[in-house]
Order: C-alpha cells, then structure tokens, then sequence
C-alpha cells in the first residue's frame, strides 16, 4: 500500500534522457508486481512456458530493463527481507482483498466475462518465493547487482542513495522518503504507457521528487513528515486517524509541529511511538557491495531458452544488446552514480 503523500508533494516531469548516466536504486517488489499485472496473454492470463510456469516476470526483466539500460540508466535492485510485525495488519489486508478477487475471478470465468477475468486476474498476483529467486538469477546473469535486504527494501534503497552510491531511488511508493532519501523517481517505462490493475492502459510521465524540496516547499521538518505520514496511515498503522487525509495532516503538523505534541491531541487508534519507531530502527545493510559485471550468455540462454521456452532468436538479440552496453559502459561504481 504505501504511505498516503502523492498528493501533497511539489515534483517535476521528466524525460528518460535526465537519468541518462545516472544509477537508481530499484525497490524490486512494485516493479515485479507490475511486470505480473501488465504483461499477459490477450485473455488476462499470466505468460506460461509449456511446463504452465509463470514467466511474465521474465518477459518483464528481459524486456523492459535492457531497453533502461540502452538509454543509459545503470540499476541495481533491492529485494524486501523480513516485514515488521507490525505490518503483519497490512499483510492479511492483502491476503483477504486477493481473496475475494479470487472468488469474483472464479465466477467471472464460469459466466465466460472476459473483461471480468482480465480485471480480477490481474488483482490476484503473489509474489512468491519462486518469483523472486528467478528474478535474481535473471538479474545476475544480466550483470545487475541486488541486495537482499534484512528489513524493507525502500529503506535499504534509501540508505544506497544517501550514502550517494546511487542518484535516486525508483519506486511507485513514497515510502522511501521516511528513510530520508535525497530523490525518488516515479512512474519510470520506455512506453510512456502503464496498464492499471483493471487493465486499462493510461498515459503517464516519469516524476522527479527531491526531499529538500519537500521539506522547503511545505515548510516540513523530517519529524513532521513522519507525522504526516504516521497521520494518513503506513503499512505499520493501516488508515491512519481515521478522517485524516494528507492535506489536512499537512495542516495539523504545522499547527503542532512536534510528534508528542500532535498525538497529544489526537485519539489515534494505535501507537504512533510504536509506528515511528519501526522507521526510526528498520534494519538495513550497511557493508553491501554493488559491482555490475558482464552478461552471462549461457546463463541467460540456460534461464531463458532451456527452461522457459523463450524464442531463441529474441534471446540471441538480447545477449548481443546486452553484450555490446556492456563493453562500453564497464566503469567503476565512483565514476557517476
């Protein structure tokens, strides 16, 4: 879900050619989930090889990633560890809202409404254990470094942006600023085209996001942007006070601009000590280590061809791209991030 704060904060369009040099710092999970939402088959059924395992996921890293790397954008990715338990609220939200999706998905299909099956299939997407492992492989092979992460993948990103091994991080949730990271970038695709989880395609534009021009423009501390946050609802307090937005939450951290002082006022049906203290002390890596390496042919032929039954041919065409950005663009970390 995400924290609540897209509509209050100051951003700007941008084009591709902007990240061009620049390393990002991917939150992997909303990327994947994409990938298994937009890319399917003309019915709304996920792609399959001919054992019917997934590969939409594949298509995806093998498709749209590549074409992010030709246009110069250099990535590394960083996959969710341990959730909190206080996220655990959020996480049986999921489950229940997949639930009921399934059950809408199974009537849809017995009364043949394709629409239907296109729409409910699409909102009932897990990102299992075998998801992930193939798509580090996948990356490993493409010369992509990864980081599994002991706590929340937006903060480790975070911490890699901070430490300024890497420009910004890409993410589809705010959440990474409550982790303090310099920039985020939103709505990043080659396409200038996204499909929703009803399976609508809309136009959008990829958004530049800066802290300190958030904490300018709204005349915002880190502690009151927490406050907002904590306000609205975050993973860790689904909802939030309940009749708060973020506009309002805006209002009330400027009226008491510090947490003890803001709660002190409010009934808030949970903790926010609780709640703040899970983004104050989420674990992260500290001593990780990005190295892009070069592609490895034969294990993304193995990965691709041989298990997966993808068409040689577009195989053969990746691993030349992949080949020739590599031999040109092998720089050290420190030369740009």
């Amino acid at each position: 879900m995400g924290v609540r704060l897209w509509d209050i904060l100051p951003r700007k369009e941008i084009s591709l050619p902007f990240l061009k040099g620049k390393t990002l710092a991917v939150d992997a999970s909303p990327i994947l989930y994409q990938f298994l939402s937009s890319i399917r088959q003309p019915d709304g059924t996920l792609l399959l090889d001919e054992g019917g395992r997934v590969t939409s996921h594949l298509m995806g890293i093998s498709t749209r990633i590549p074409k992010l790397m030709e246009a110069g954008v250099r990535l590394c990715f960083c996959f969710d560890g341990k959730p909190p338990i206080l996220k655990q609220q959020e996480q049986e939200n999921r489950a229940h809202r997949k639930k009921v999706a399934a059950e809408r998905l199974a009537t849809a299909k017995e009364e043949g409404d394709v629409a239907a099956v296109a729409k409910y299939s699409r909102q009932v997407i897990f990102l299992n254990e075998e998801v992930i492992s193939q798509s580090k492989e996948l990356l490993r092979a493409f010369g992509i470094p990864f980081i599994s992460c002991p706590g929340e993948a937006e903060a480790q990103a975070a911490h890699i942006c901070k430490k300024g091994d890497a420009y910004a991080v890409l993410s589809q949730d705010s959440d990474a600023f409550l982790y303090e990271t310099p920039r985020l970038i939103r709505n990043l695709t080659v396409s200038s085209r996204r499909r929703t989880s009803s399976g609508t395609l809309v136009s959008i534009s990829p958004e530049f996001f800066e802290l300190s021009s958030i904490y300018s423009s709204l005349s915002l501390t880190r502690e009151q942007l927490l406050g907002i946050a904590i306000l609205t609802g975050t993973d860790y307090n689904v909802g939030g006070v309940p009749g708060i937005g973020a506009k309002k939450a805006l209002k009330l951290v400027h009226q008491y601009p510090y947490l003890s002082e803001l709660f002190s006022h409010l009934n808030a049906p949970f903790s926010w000590q609780d709640v703040l203290d899970v983004f104050e002390h989420m674990p992260i890596l500290k001593d990780y280590s990005l190295s892009w390496s070069f592609p490895d042919a034969d294990l993304i032929w193995d990965i691709l061809v041989i298990r997966h039954n993808f068409s040689e041919e577009r195989v053969s065409k990746l691993i030349s791209l992949l080949n020739a950005l590599s031999s040109h663009k092998q720089r050290t970390l420190g030369e740009f991030p």
